[in-house]
């Protein structure tokens, strides 16, 4: 049957019959259908999207969970500046080692103008900058702290007492092609 013959058999109110479930069929409404429908579209769009990952998300990701180590700048372990260094080395961007020095690099960025890729700095220790991580994106970023390296948000009262300042480290298009999702 050809398209026209379908779509010229549609009835006003459609219902759909599910077959093959216990005894007997199913029936469904309209309004329960397309909210079945809406769901299915939409688990499709986030597991497609989960797997959309820049270079940079590819490289965090593979590191989540490495522990904490004083001084540390390999994946036995990294202290905050080790991280930011190894994932940008990983990326061809050389950074200096340590946070304060990396505060220092780049460009200063507004809070409010954060993008993938930015360095964010934070005072932990109550004498300048001690602490850094990688911006990842949606409020949140990723670092090495006691724990290990994690994503945490910015939002994080705890980070947000001691924020202090972000850095752009990437070109327009280190950027595009670096922190943006890869096709």
């Amino acid at each position: 049957m050809h398209a026209a013959g379908i779509i010229g058999n549609l009835q006003p109110n459609p219902t759909a019959n599910l077959a093959g479930f216990g005894r007997g069929s199913i029936t469904l409404g309209k309004k329960t259908l397309t909210i079945l429908l809406g769901l299915a579209l939409l688990l499709t769009v986030q597991v497609s999207s989960a797997f959309a990952d820049s270079k940079l998300d590819d490289t965090i990701d593979e590191l989540i969970g490495t522990p904490y180590v004083s001084g540390g700048t390999t994946t036995k372990g990294f202290d905050c500046s080790g991280f930011s260094q190894y994932v940008f080395g990983k990326l061809g961007i050389d950074l200096e080692r340590t946070s304060g020095s990396q505060a220092k690099m780049g460009t200063q960025v507004d809070k409010d103008d954060l993008r993938a890729g930015d360095l964010v700095f934070f005072n932990t220790s109550g004498d300048g900058i001690s602490h850094v991580g990688i911006y990842v994106g949606n409020g949140k970023f990723a670092h090495s702290a006691s724990k290990g390296v994690m994503i945490t948000a910015l939002s994080d009262s705890y980070y947000t007492k001691r924020y202090v300042t972000a850095r752009r480290v990437m070109d327009g298009d280190e950027y595009k092609s670096l922190a943006t999702e890869q096709q």
